[in-house]
């Protein structure tokens, strides 16, 4: 699943990423990484005790898949891969505290998601169950400068972990193939003028708590707001392979949103990400997607996504290969906490990538998912 250290080989490389696009969105800072641009979170009911603020969640899903593969596997899916079935998400715990000026933020959990999302982890096995563990420090008299040690949730990609605040149900093929999911290392944010934030991160690299080589990944993320729409640029690059430093990974990432009005938002994603074998050639990967939001009534809301992924090398999904997805998803909110979701995805490949019965490779795969999430937040 999606690019890591030890599923990747060794590469070296230079990178440029380039993103230019129109939308009608919002999306607003993740609370989980504040470089991260992501969509407008639902809001969840006020759990806090004292100076500690919890969160949790519970994700489950049925997933009936059209080709009926003999493995109920949904291809290039990530977190709700499994069809034919009931099955769990994830269930999520976390508790934090607002830097004053000293803070922290701990998130842990089971189920699917995190069992992907800490596949390539070399770490002991408890680890697993870690979506951030970080200590912030924000003195009041630096003029809002943040930082942040520990393990947290890259800032790259227009989408987040926990569901709720996410537009789709179903994650993107960006996010599941083309971008980290966490760090491990530094992060600084700091924002400059009204209307610009910058931030630099010093990481082990992508998807590892503990390093497999000496390396460092450095990250760069700015984002610009400007009323109803922001534009936030996210670089990655460092040595991604095992006992070497040779070989650089770079990966560019860009989301722009804007907000017409309070029922409609969008976002539009673009990536770019090239790694050099130690020896000759490079490999590369890119694509760009879309989603929009729309709040028909209090309780309904419609999101439309549609991608297009390019592997041109077969890194990401191991076959070279271009992808394009369409995706509908309707949600209905029961009560503040409480959602349902409806879900119908279309995926497709120019290679005979998908599993069909009991062997046979389809270059289309069709799923339904209907889904229920339970959810609270801290304070706001």
């Amino acid at each position: 699943m999606r690019l890591t250290t030890s599923s990747l080989p060794a590469r070296s490389v230079f990178v440029v990423g380039l993103f230019l696009g129109t939308a009608a969105a919002i999306q607003a800072q993740s609370t989980d990484a504040p470089q991260q641009t992501a969509p407008a979170a639902t809001p969840a009911p006020v759990w806090s005790i004292g100076t500690i603020d919890f969160s949790g969640l519970v994700d489950g899903y049925y997933s009936y898949n059209f080709n009926h593969p003999a493995d109920r596997y949904n291809d290039l899916y990530n977190f709700d891969v499994r069809a034919q079935e009931f099955s769990l998400n994830m269930a999520k715990l976390g508790l934090s505290h607002s830097p004053d000026p000293v803070g922290f933020e701990v998130d842990l959990g089971f189920g699917r998601a995190f069992d992907l999302i800490h596949s390539s982890e070399q770490a002991p096995e408890i680890f697993r169950y870690l979506e951030q563990a970080y200590i912030s420090l924000k003195p009041a008299r630096l003029k809002g400068l943040e930082v942040d040690f520990g393990e947290f949730t890259s800032s790259a990609g227009a989408e987040v972990i926990e569901t709720m605040n996410n537009f789709n149900y179903s994650r993107s093929l960006l996010f599941a193939w083309a971008v980290p999911y966490y760090h491990f290392g530094l992060r600084t944010s700091l924002p400059l003028g009204k209307h610009f934030t910058a931030g630099v991160q010093l990481v082990n690299g992508w998807n590892n708590i503990e390093d497999n080589n000496s390396g460092k990944t450095i990250g760069l993320n700015g984002t610009v707001t400007f009323g109803k729409w922001s534009l936030a640029e996210n670089y990655y690059g460092g040595p991604e392979h095992a006992d070497t430093n040779r070989g650089w990974r770079h990966l560019s990432d860009t989301v722009l949103t804007v907000t017409p009005n309070g029922r409609t938002s969008a976002y539009l994603n673009y990536d770019y990400g090239r790694d050099k074998n130690i020896g000759p050639g490079a490999v590369h990967w890119a694509g760009i997607g879309g989603a929009a939001r729309f709040q028909v009534t209090q309780r309904i809301a419609v999101s439309p996504r549609v991608e297009y992924f390019d592997d041109h090398d077969g890194f990401a999904t191991g076959t070279a290969q271009r992808v394009r997805e369409v995706t509908l998803t309707g949600e209905y909110k029961w009560v503040e906490g409480l959602m349902s979701r409806l879900e119908y995805r279309r995926d497709w490949s120019d290679e005979p990538f998908f599993t069909a019965g009991s062997g046979g490779l389809s270059k289309t795969q069709s799923t339904l998912t209907v889904a229920m999430l339970g959810y609270f937040g801290p304070k706001r």
